[in-house]
């Protein structure tokens, strides 16, 4: 799963602490300001590179045009179904009656009131962590290829694409993949240190929570107390976080640590089988539908919850914050672990929002290894005959996908042509915080198709009302995703193919070079991406209106000149 990078940077930070002192470091992290919803101004009239999304309904509200409502679908991890700035805005399926466990609708999901959980029990257990899929195929054909004599030649395709896989795998697991090591036990030691300073500044502040703004105002009484907010001021400001409060932060280290733990043990034990134990269905069968339960808030809905109030959170209702879109509605469908996803749920996913009308499809999530490809590219050309726009994250490991493995993706094995109905988004940021482009983000001068806002995003979380900043790929993507639905809305007659047609043509290229993620050097955008720039709304909504119900470009209106005589009265 693509983290929203809540522990992005951590183990370079914990390295760095290991030779210097916290306190110390701490003075040398200093980030630019942006303001919260920076993501959504224009460059021009606010000074922040955003989509200029008051522009893009300035330009619509110009030519009287009627919004229409558009079902979007987020394929994530869950979704805090009472939060203020959500509850109104989620999906309710007409055709299903609440709590009443009867398949009322007769689509094979009892009592989908707001989506489905894939990752769910019939007996209300859900999946939570899970293994990641690197291990799970090295296990899975060990027995297969292992200590064995493979001789490719007497391979059919399919054969020879499986034996690379696991090859691939093994090298992986075992630690000759040329990855970075991370050493798992320094790594705990960390996490325990962190939570023992936690407790000591807990103590000192008399609460349990706090941001890292609270803690830096926080005034130490002891050197005890001192050390320990050296500790966490560095964390916080090292990873950009520190508007975020405590215990979501140590969760997510928690959940980094416990997930590199798992990553080891594979390395001589088959993964628990977290989602079969839970789900209890043939994984191995596609056709094996009846699986799953309605709960799509779960235990956590972290990530969906900041990515749905990207995408649509309502606006100008003076709570928390503005999404994109003005008229949406929002299906979660629980697909995402903490961990990786698996291929079955993500095609099942895909296909079950295809079916319940919705029209765009959030996929902020991916992996290194994809073994049922085939029938996530069956579910993307289902939902391209629905007429339904994928949009998908490139990924946080700022490396090129046009050559790293990065699944999903919309390249077909069959034809190895994309996908038309498929946008692959990198974040892009401000050059007042960080430059324009993620130090972060994966790229791709054929892979990826436009950059996005990802930096310090500010959107709802999980608690009711409460709002906070996170951000990735995993961000840019609702960015995008809200900005197709802000066009269909009104523009309801646009293909997916002019969707994305209208958000890469429209694309801004920043006019100067930029940096290319994990590197110190600058080059032009065109090299990270197919559309050489990052998506504006306003410009978006500019060759919308170009476009009518059957593609082609509006012919300019004729006006026919006066008449000069005046009729004659009888």
């Amino acid at each position: 799963m693509n983290k929203l990078v809540k522990v992005a940077g951590l183990l370079t930070a914990f390295v760095i602490a290991e030779q210097t002192s916290f306190a110390q470091q701490e003075k040398t992290f200093k980030t630019g300001a942006v303001p919260n919803g920076w993501h959504l101004l224009d460059n021009t009239k606010d000074g922040y590179y955003g989509i200029s999304v008051n522009k893009a309904y300035d330009f619509i509200h110009s030519k009287n045009l009627k919004g229409k409502t558009v079902l979007v679908a987020i394929i994530d991890s869950g979704i805090d179904t009472l939060h203020e700035d959500l509850k109104d805005i989620l999906w309710v399926n007409p055709k299903e009656i609440p709590g009443n466990g009867i398949d009322d609708d007769g689509n094979g999901y009892v009592d989908d009131i707001h989506g489905w959980n894939f990752i769910g029990g019939k007996d209300g257990k859900n999946v939570k962590q899970d293994s990641y899929e690197g291990a799970r195929v090295y296990h899975m054909f060990k027995s297969k290829y292992a200590d064995q004599k493979v001789d490719t030649t007497k391979m059919s395709r399919d054969e020879k694409d499986q034996y690379k896989m696991w090859l691939k795998a093994k090298s992986k697991v075992e630690g000759d993949g040329g990855d970075e090591q991370i050493d798992v036990v320094r790594l705990r030691k960390y996490l325990t240190t962190a939570q023992k300073s936690d407790s000591i500044i807990r103590a000192g502040m008399g609460k349990d929570t706090y941001t890292g703004n609270q803690l830096d105002t926080f005034k130490t009484e002891s050197p005890e107390q001192s050390s320990a907010k050296g500790a966490l001021m560095f964390l916080f400001k090292n990873n950009q976080m520190m508007e975020t409060t405590n215990k979501e932060f140590l969760d997510g280290f928690d959940e980094f640590v416990s997930g590199e733990e798992r990553k080891e043990e594979a390395k001589t034990k088959a993964p628990e089988d977290y989602r079969g134990n839970v789900t209890h269905d043939n994984e191995q069968d596609i056709n094996d539908r009846s699986y799953g339960n309605a709960d799509v808030m779960a235990s956590t809905p972290f990530h969906g919850t900041h990515v749905a109030g990207i995408i649509g959170a309502e606006r100008n209702n003076g709570k928390g914050m503005d999404g994109v879109a003005d008229n949406v509605r929002i299906m979660m469908i629980r697909a995402v672990p903490d961990g990786d996803e698996h291929d079955k749920d993500i095609a099942l996913a895909i296909r079950y929002a295809a079916d319940n009308g919705a029209k765009v499809v959030n996929m902020s999530f991916g992996k290194d290894f994809s073994p049922q490809k085939k029938w996530i590219e069956d579910a993307v050309r289902y939902a391209e005959s629905k007429g339904v726009l994928l949009v998908h994250a490139a990924g946080n490991d700022a490396k090129n996908v046009d050559t790293a493995d990065n699944f999903p993706n919309p390249v077909m094995k069959d034809t190895h042509k994309k996908a038309s109905n498929w946008i692959t988004v990198g974040a892009s940021g401000d050059p007042n915080s960080g430059g324009y482009t993620a130090s972060f983000s994966n790229y791709g001068k054929k892979q990826v198709d436009v950059f996005a806002p990802g930096v310090k995003i500010y959107s709802s979380i999980p608690g009711g009302n409460t709002y906070g900043i996170a951000q990735g790929t995993s961000m840019a993507c609702p960015v995008v995703v809200g900005t197709a639905a802000l066009l269909l809305e009104y523009f309801p007659y646009l293909t997916p193919q002019q969707l994305k047609y209208c958000i890469m043509k429209s694309a801004q290229n920043p006019g100067v070079k930029v940096s290319k993620p994990g590197t110190d050097e600058v080059v032009n955008m065109s090299e990270l991406c197919v559309s050489g720039g990052v998506i504006n709304a306003y410009e978006a909504a500019k060759v919308a209106a170009t476009l009518n119900p059957t593609g082609k470009k509006v012919a300019p209106k004729t006006v026919s000149p006066k008449p000069t005589m005046k009729n004659k009265k009888g």
